[in-house]
């Protein structure tokens, strides 16, 4: 569970950060889950798209993502969502 101030810290380390996937129309698959596990577990923290195809909101996409992989919602933003992971060797080092 993020605090506030942890989760601004990691929104605007967002900003700068490209979406590295698009869920659309097959929605969130097993593949897809694996894909996105192993994504945070690489950087930690990542941008998704969500397309207008897709079965669920992007709220709902990155709520059921979120629970798959054990991961925190940072931000949902139109299409964008961002989720947080920290790794087996956490890089980012959050505020109290």
């Amino acid at each position: 569970m993020l605090t506030s101030k942890q989760r601004a810290y990691l929104r605007s380390l967002a900003n700068e950060l490209s979406p590295i996937m698009q869920v659309g129309k097959g929605g969130i698959s097993e593949n897809l889950v694996k894909t996105v596990s192993d994504a945070l577990e690489a950087r930690e923290i990542i941008k998704m798209s969500v397309l207008d195809t897709a079965d669920d909101t992007p709220r709902g996409t990155a709520e059921a993502l979120a629970a798959a992989t054990d991961a925190d919602v940072v931000a949902v933003i139109g299409k964008k969502i961002v989720l947080y992971r920290p790794a087996q060797k956490p890089v980012l080092v959050l505020p109290k």
